[in-house]
């Protein structure tokens, strides 16, 4: 599908925000992980979550779903043994998996998007998974990927944090199942380390106890625990709406996106702050993020790996900033589904954009007076860059044609619906 997205110089209108992929499919996974029957509600429908509740239902879970609700009966650590699973394009869903196969004898993660997922390293976690005694077959750390388990052993572990946290993430759903005590250390650095706190806090609401340390670096992990069936309500997703704040900050306008709880661990709630030191005139109250954008922004520093899934559209943003923006501290988004600095940044040029990249740095040099757009750009796979990419395009002279858009659904499968509704000029072509 592609997107003609054409200069709009004004949205207004309210919108609920989308529920959150990251916290849907932690919960799917520990209900998965629970003996007994968890209930989801406002669970999120999209690539990502769908992926997640096809591969337990695969491994044994029964899923049921109502229009408000949905229902897993899970089977602890006892996965039925199958001999393939197939993510889709859901990275995370992969990396929390690939723990999980450890229980059972043979299992394959099979290879069905070799340009985007296909291209992304795990080596960190296989490592782990080997020192725990389980043999991985991969090509050199990328899918297709073997596990042969059953007898995954817990003790002193170590994992690299360099390159995601997600595979540390896996490591403390699955080794509270184990037989023995695990002691888990992290090396080098620990990206994100705000959505481990995520993982910490769903492990947590199932009845798990894992002692971690003040900087998240080391963890106690008590084996033989049982995951609690629970019910579970999934808060509004601050990722997704970083891309529908930043529209209304480049535009005028006078937009409110609901369900965003003020005390959520989401570490892309920053957003609210990022857009507030930009300039924008914005309130939050009530769960209610309200934007009364001018066109006028200034530019800013932002530490980036506090709010990682919102970085390529406060990007989009500082576009249109007066002044010189850096956003540091984000070589983690080098291993997403596409490079997002290298790939991102050069789609960004075509609109006329004026960007340079750092190993570990995405610098902009605003430009207030609008970009020229008039180009077909290349979207990557990448949901993150469909969506900041439309932002560009709304404030572009000429707009902007953005191939495989359709790739947004990954995460948010109701974004173009959702601008549509407060009155951005696109249209949606099928091919």
């Amino acid at each position: 599908m592609k997107a003609i997205v054409k200069p709009t110089n004004q949205l207004e209108g309210t919108i609920n925000a989308l529920s959150s992929k990251n916290y849907t499919t932690r919960y799917l996974l520990i209900g998965a992980l629970a003996e007994g029957t968890s209930t989801i509600y406002y669970p999120a429908h999209s690539e990502d979550s769908d992926a997640m509740r096809r591969c337990i239902r695969d491994l044994g879970a029964i899923v049921e779903e109502d229009d408000e609700k949905m229902t897993i009966q899970g089977f602890g650590s006892h996965p039925k043994h199958v001999k393939e699973l197939n993510v889709g394009n859901a990275g995370a869903v992969l990396r929390f998996l690939m723990s999980i196969a450890a229980f059972c004898p043979e299992l394959t993660f099979v290879n069905t998007y070799p340009n985007s997922l296909g291209k992304r390293p795990h080596d960190d976690l296989i490592v782990t998974l080997q020192q725990m005694g389980i043999e991985v077959e991969h090509q050199e750390g990328k899918l297709p990927i073997t596990i042969r388990g059953g007898k995954p052993r817990g003790g002193k572990l170590t994992v690299s944090g360099n390159i995601s946290s997600q595979f540390l993430s896996s490591l403390l759903f699955m080794t509270p199942l184990l037989e023995e005590d695990s002691e888990i250390e992290v090396l080098h650095d620990l990206k994100s380390k705000i959505i481990v706190g995520q993982t910490l806090e769903v492990i947590a609401q199932a009845g798990i106890h894992i002692e971690a340390s003040e900087d998240l670096m080391h963890y106690k992990i008590p084996g033989r625990q049982k995951y609690q069936p629970q019910k579970y309500v999934v808060q509004g997703d601050y990722p997704g709406s970083a891309a529908i704040l930043a529209a209304a900050a480049v535009t005028n306008s006078d937009v409110k996106v609901l369900r965003l709880e003020e005390t959520s661990k989401q570490g892309e709630k920053a957003v609210v702050d990022v857009l507030r030191d930009m300039g924008v005139n914005l309130t939050h109250e009530n769960g209610v993020v309200h934007v009364k954008g001018n066109q006028q922004l200034k530019a800013g520093e932002f530490d980036g790996d506090h709010f990682t899934d919102a970085v390529l559209a406060m990007v989009a943003a500082a576009v249109f900033a007066e002044g010189t923006s850096r956003f540091y501290n984000v070589e983690n988004l080098r291993y997403k589904e596409c490079d997002r600095i290298t790939d991102y940044l050069t789609e960004l040029r075509k609109a006329g954009a004026d960007v340079e990249e750092r190993q570990s740095e995405i610098i902009i040099h605003g430009r207030p007076q609008g970009v020229e757009g008039g180009v077909e750009i290349n979207a990557h796979y990448d949901h993150r860059v469909i969506m900041a990419l439309t932002v560009v395009g709304l404030r572009s002279k000429q707009g902007l044609v953005i191939n495989d858009a359709h790739h947004v659904a990954k995460s948010y499968p109701h974004y173009f619906e959702h601008l549509l509704s407060l009155g951005a000029q696109i249209e949606l072509v099928e091919e």
